[in-house]
């Protein structure tokens, strides 16, 4: 569950980092084909720290 967390928090700080246009034509195509996340990309993020949460709640022993 770890991994999924990460990964959906590397593609938050993508899809924020496109949204501010700091990637240039990269952060435009990935604009066009993930829209609704380049406008929130704190869907992402929320995403994230609850596959962090959970994995956390079931590694407890």
């Amino acid at each position: 569950m770890y991994y999924v967390a990460a990964a959906l928090l590397v593609l938050s700080g993508l899809f924020y980092s496109a949204s501010r246009h700091e990637l240039g034509q990269f952060g435009a195509d990935v604009c066009s084909y993930g829209g609704a996340f380049c406008d929130n990309p704190v869907v992402l993020f929320t995403g994230a720290a609850l596959a962090a949460a959970w994995g956390m709640f079931v590694s407890i022993k």
